[in-house]
């Protein structure tokens, strides 16, 4: 990975639909030098897919909160992640350091259907116990790297 990989990956992470033309321009290549190096950053899996990012508010699903998980035992991450996949709201899961056994990311429609989320997330073998913190306003909200 070079400067000028870097410079497609920063255009890539602004518009994933860019043209070869529109990256070449960023990245001082032409169209096709910028086809190619794209290509190989793809074939590497520096650059694993491209997605749309999507306003969940005009979705309506405006409701968002951090959850803890506590579990039961001593359950792998993968025993853990099983447990949390059935659940659609859930959107990010990780393991964290600290007194929880891992931090999850839920969106829902409204405070009720962000209820049954957390319920359902409750219910998987693994989770002892949850607790809830809800978002008010999002200050940063950056593209992923």
């Amino acid at each position: 990975m070079d400067a000028i990989d870097e410079v497609i990956i920063r255009c890539m992470l602004r518009n994933a639909r860019s043209t070869y033309a529109e990256i070449g321009e960023a990245a001082g290549l032409s169209p096709s030098a910028a086809k190619r190096r794209l290509d190989r950053l793809v074939a590497t899996g520096a650059i694993r897919g491209f997605t749309a990012l999507i306003d969940t508010q005009t979705l309506g699903w405006r409701t968002e909160a951090f959850v803890e998980v506590y579990c039961k035992g001593n359950p792998s991450p993968d025993e853990l992640g099983r447990g949390l996949e059935g659940v659609p709201e859930v959107i990010e899961a990780c393991t964290v350091s600290g007194a929880a056994d891992a931090m999850v990311r839920i969106l829902a429609t409204d405070i009720p259907h962000l209820e049954q989320a957390i319920q359902r997330v409750r219910e998987a073998p693994v989770i002892d116990r949850t607790e809830s913190v809800i978002v008010l306003s999002r200050l940063i909200d950056r593209p992923r790297v």
